[in-house]
């Protein structure tokens, strides 16, 4: 492990632990892709409607297994630069067994308080139903779905990236596999699609466990070892929870945007619902980069080498930026036709196209928002991270909303996305100059 975070060329390693994670978000994508597509070809735009007003639930989700698996991660990564393993086996451990507790009692919540989350998501008479299948069984399994973020982030910090690639991919192959047949063989409609994802998840998180007991030499998740101080905890949450916040964020956009789109019909709900999906094109290869680099980022920052951290830092931008600018030309240009793909009505199409065309205008922004907010994250500069996880899908989202919806209406609601993404790229800037002060 040494010899691959010290010693290979940035360019080698940065690719060697980035590329399996964009690998993974590439076939998760493929699945997010044929979900919609399965969902879409039953030519219900209730349906359609309902699962998008369930998919923040799946966001909210991940962000709570982010507390522990992106907050241990950076620990650890950080503690591996610093060669102390025997805290990072304890560390490991504690992430796991808390995230399995705190999924366990959300559970329990969730399902109590089914109907006022559900409203608060946006669900309407026509959708309810629809909306209200996925949300039972997506949160009858969500434990697995929240617990897989920790070891699925851990063991990369120690290099072991395909092994975590191959976890995600045999997840994700058995989700595709099952949603068109609960879909149009057992007629399981919404419910069917929330149990194809839960399934593929269990997959997951079982290979994962299994790969931390086999692969990892630094890693445990052995019970006995779960105990840390209140300093090391609070070490960990500091960064998980900003970590966490930016899913919350994300959940918290994509309700405050589905409410918006509401009064506009159902057709414009299930639009924004396709946008997303094929947005994700994009966003989930930036994620995977980001994320892929983040314990390079977080083992130079522990082993305080300022040199290979900008070095690290500046390859990571230039990846982020280009692709972004490549990849959201080519969407933009494909826009309509990709639409029509899921759902061919021209309504949908056309709105499709502009609301897809809004999103990725600003997607290099975004690719500037995940570098920085991981390095945040790897190097505990809690504050900054935090201030980086509540501004884009949060505050600076909703202002913007505010503004532009009063201001522009449907326009206004499509946009500002756009506007919030360059306000959070230009704090980000701000932040890392001040933050970073040492490493300048």
């Amino acid at each position: 492990m040494e010899k691959l975070f010290e010693k290979e060329a940035v360019s080698k390693v940065y690719f060697k632990l980035a590329l399996p994670v964009v690998l993974s978000m590439i076939v998760s994508m493929v699945y997010s892709l044929a979900d919609t597509y399965f969902v879409a070809k039953t030519g219900n735009a209730n349906l359609v409607a309902g699962v998008t007003i369930g998919a923040p639930l799946f966001s909210f989700m991940l962000a709570v297994g982010d507390i522990f698996g992106l907050g241990g991660s950076a620990i650890v990564s950080q503690l591996f630069g610093q060669k102390n393993y025997n805290l990072s086996k304890r560390l490991a451990s504690a992430s796991f067994y808390a995230t399995i507790v705190i999924s366990v009692g959300l559970t329990l919540i969730l399902l109590a308080l089914e109907k006022p989350v559900l409203l608060l998501l946006g669900a309407k008479p026509a959708t309810y139903q629809y909306a209200a299948d996925f949300y039972r069984v997506l949160v009858a399994g969500s434990t697995f779905i929240t617990v897989s973020l920790v070891p699925g982030n851990l063991i990369r910090t120690e290099g072991l990236a395909v092994q975590s690639m191959v976890a995600t991919m045999a997840g994700t192959i058995l989700a595709i596999i099952l949603d068109p047949l609960f879909l149009f063989v057992f007629n399981w409609g919404a419910a069917g699609v929330a149990l194809a994802n839960v399934l593929g998840y269990a997959l997951n998180t079982s290979l994962l466990i299994y790969c931390v007991k086999t692969k990892s030499r630094y890693l445990s998740f052995n019970l006995k070892l779960a105990k840390l101080s209140w300093a090391d905890w609070k070490r960990v949450i500091e960064i998980g929870i900003p970590a966490s916040i930016t899913n919350f964020m994300q959940t918290f956009g994509m309700a405050l945007l589905n409410n918006y789109l509401a009064p506009f019909g159902a057709a414009s709900v299930a639009a924004m619902g396709i946008t997303q999906k094929i947005y994700g094109i994009v966003i989930l290869v930036l994620v995977g980069f980001a994320f892929g680099a983040q314990p390079l980022v977080g083992y130079c920052y522990g082993a305080k080498n300022v040199q290979r951290f900008k070095e690290v830092l500046r390859f990571d931008i230039m990846v982020e930026v280009v692709y972004a600018l490549v990849f959201s030309v080519i969407l933009m240009i494909l826009a309509p036709g990709l639409v029509s793909c899921f759902m061919n009505q021209a309504e949908i199409v056309k709105e499709g196209a502009y609301m897809l065309r809004a999103c990725l205008a600003t997607t290099p922004f975004i690719g500037l928002i995940m570098v920085l907010t991981t390095v945040f994250q790897s190097a505990s500069k809690a504050m900054s991270a935090l201030l980086m996880s509540v501004s884009r899908q949060g505050v600076f989202y909703l202002l913007v909303m505010l503004a532009f919806s009063s201001l522009f209406g449907y326009h206004g609601i499509i946009w500002a996305q756009a506007v919030a993404d360059i306000l959070t790229a230009i704090m980000g800037i701000y932040l890392y100059r001040r933050s970073f002060k040492d490493f300048n």
